[in-house]
């Protein structure tokens, strides 16, 4: 393989690294795509290095330097959005599910008042419609738009 070439693969496998490091910061792929990225930029670079005439130990270290460096952060990133998958909402209507309200009823509107707001609830997303009653304590079981869906709380979980 003449120089050309080989400077040629350097540089390609350094676009591509840089195509896949955007690519997964638009993507979630849990951090597979971030370490192709660093191989992939990583091994460009010492090709490139290598090929312009610098040693094979300098080209190396370079790379084995960067590369850990690289793989340590995507590593990091990786760890963080893994760990926050499995987490309730905390904030928005979805982080209402579970949360204990009381019944307001007026006009034949039935509402539910949850951690300072009311909110609407449709008769048929309430379960046991006839034995829930204005000043009920219920449970938010699920948030569609501003509507939820609840049940009657159990006594155990009426106690504070």
């Amino acid at each position: 393989m003449d120089l050309k070439n080989v400077l040629a693969l350097g540089v390609i496998l350094l676009v591509v690294g840089v195509v896949l490091l955007l690519v997964e910061a638009h993507a979630t792929t849990g951090g597979v795509l971030g370490a192709g990225a660093v191989v992939a930029a990583v091994g460009g670079l010492a090709i490139v290095l290598i090929a312009a005439g610098t040693g094979v130990a300098v080209g190396l270290g370079v790379a084995v330097v960067l590369g850990v460096g690289g793989l340590a952060v995507v590593a990091i990133g990786a760890r963080r959005m893994l760990l926050s998958q499995g987490r309730r909402p905390r904030t928005g209507p979805q982080a209402l599910v579970g949360h204990r309200g009381v019944v307001r009823s007026r006009n034949g509107h039935v509402g539910v008042f949850v951690d300072g707001a009311l909110w609407r609830a449709r008769p048929e997303l309430i379960q046991e419609a006839d034995a829930i009653h204005d000043g009920d304590h219920v449970i938010v079981e699920g948030v569609d738009g501003l509507t939820l869906s609840v049940r009657k709380a159990e006594n155990w979980e009426l106690s504070p």
